[in-house]
């Protein structure tokens, strides 16, 4: 039985480029209002309880601990061994966050083996 590549319809690429933007986004949006802006970080080290202070609360953990990274790196290892839309979807995410929050060495090591799980042999010619 023979396999078949993985390749991606134009509606999975359009998802993935709207998760991607959207967690990119939010990303730039928790760094920049919620964890590098003082006034918020003075406010939530206070004892404020709202939403972005809860959000750069386990953000601060994960990013502390490269979790972003880590899960990037693992997901997209798997994905390059058995690629799927859902492997690359939750990698796209962890590595998007991981990018923007701090985690830039080991969550571009796994963008780069994101892209790698596209590389195929190309078809044989008569």
């Amino acid at each position: 039985m023979r396999k078949k590549p993985f390749r991606l319809t134009p509606y999975q690429v359009q998802f993935l480029l709207v998760v991607g933007f959207t967690t990119v986004g939010y990303a730039l949006y928790l760094r920049y209002l919620g964890i590098e802006l003082s006034t918020v970080g003075l406010a939530c080290d206070a004892g404020l309880q709202t939403l972005i202070c809860k959000a750069r609360a386990v953000s601060t953990v994960l990013f502390k601990n490269s979790v972003f990274g880590i899960v990037a790196l693992v997901v997209a290892t798997l994905n390059l061994m058995r690629p799927s839309i859902v492997l690359l979807t939750v990698g796209i995410i962890a590595a998007g966050l991981g990018i923007v929050l701090y985690n830039v060495v080991l969550s571009g090591l796994a963008i780069g083996l994101l892209i790698l799980g596209f590389a195929r042999p190309a078809p044989a010619t008569a």
